[in-house]
């Protein structure tokens, strides 16, 4: 037989299209190895430092969660808990949502005390570094509540711990700052 004739070459390649169509999918469909528990540590310590350069890689990571998938983590939240997440207007849902993130997957990994500490003084950065966006006049503010969310997850462990008499101290400075600012005081 003619190794050229055009209808065995066809034969052949139909016959060859589901073995490699087969080949291909299930080196696609085939899950990435889970990563060591010293990647996934060495990942989340890289995502929780307390600079800026550590929040935006955390935050490029959860805008694109499939791409760390291997390493299992924990991507819930609650945002603030019980705490308001946008208290007097000043956002801090990915502030609080990053310091979930280290809480839950550092306890996943039965490594919570030892990072407990950076984790909240990360929060208490990524909070201050919120509060720099807002305008002078009402940042003070902000950073009232800043600091009083990180005193709460510092002492407690928890948002919870925010009293309304704190937000409340907060916006009776802001109102006043507002006035200041507008000249009706």
């Amino acid at each position: 037989p003619n190794r050229g004739d055009p209808m065995r070459r066809r034969l052949a390649v139909l016959l060859a299209a589901p073995v490699l169509g087969l080949l291909a999918f299930a080196a696609v469909a085939t899950p990435a190895a889970a990563a060591t528990a010293e990647e996934k540590l060495a990942v989340m310590g890289q995502f929780t430092q307390t600079s800026s350069g550590s929040y935006n890689a955390w935050n490029a990571a959860r805008q694109n969660q499939a791409a760390w998938a291997s390493y299992q983590f924990d991507w819930s939240t609650d945002y603030c808990s019980a705490s308001p997440d946008q208290p007097l207007g000043f956002d801090f849902r990915l502030s609080c949502y990053r310091h979930d993130w280290g809480y839950r997957n550092y306890k996943a990994m039965s490594q919570f005390p030892a990072n407990k500490s950076r984790l909240d003084d990360a929060l208490y950065q990524d909070l201050k570094r919120k509060c720099a966006t807002y305008n002078s006049i009402v940042r003070p503010a902000c950073n009232s509540l800043a600091w009083t969310y990180y005193q709460a997850v510092r002492e407690f462990g928890s948002l919870a711990a925010v009293r309304q008499a704190d937000i409340n101290r907060a916006a009776d400075m802001k109102a006043r700052a507002e006035a200041r600012a507008a000249g009706t005081t």
